[in-house]
């Protein structure tokens, strides 16, 4: 499964980058985690960083555990996960435009055991709730970066 998404911030992208790497204030700008819990390295991300993110997904807390594999200062990271017999990546890009950042944002789940090939069929039907969840974050983490650029402004 592949959901890529983009959106438009009113932001430089400085700012935009400092706050998609701020773990500490994530469960305070995404209504959709609930708590962070740094396991390795700084709360604002960087290659090596591992946490805990706690989510409410299908009306019960779910936990995956994220490390940063990848990080261009004011550019991308990548974050990546493995749960369930599948390898999730997840990786942003950050870009000027005239008005401030494009953000865009790939998510990949990748199936490595035979039963999350199996269960990969399953997972279609969940593809929907992923984008629109994964969609959510970009709209609160805009919100955020809109909010703060206004304030430092």
């Amino acid at each position: 499964m592949e959901v890529r998404d983009q959106i438009d911030i009113e932001a430089p992208r400085q700012l935009v980058f400092e706050v998609f790497r701020d773990l500490e204030n994530a469960p305070r700008r995404v209504q959709g985690i609930e708590r962070v819990e740094v396991l390795e390295g700084p709360a604002m991300l960087d290659v090596g960083t591992r946490w805990r993110e706690t989510r409410k997904m299908l009306g019960k807390e779910a936990d995956e555990v994220m490390l940063v594999t990848a990080l261009e200062e004011n550019t991308s990271y990548r974050v990546e996960a493995e749960s369930r017999g599948t390898k999730y990546e997840t990786s942003y890009t950050f870009e000027d435009t005239a008005d401030g950042t494009r953000v865009t944002m790939t998510f990949r789940g990748t199936p490595v055991s035979l039963a999350a090939r199996i269960m990969n069929v399953v997972g279609v039907l969940f593809a929907g709730a992923t984008r629109k969840m994964l969609r959510a974050d970009l709209v609160d983490l805009k919100a955020a970066c809109e909010l703060q650029a206004t304030s430092q402004g």
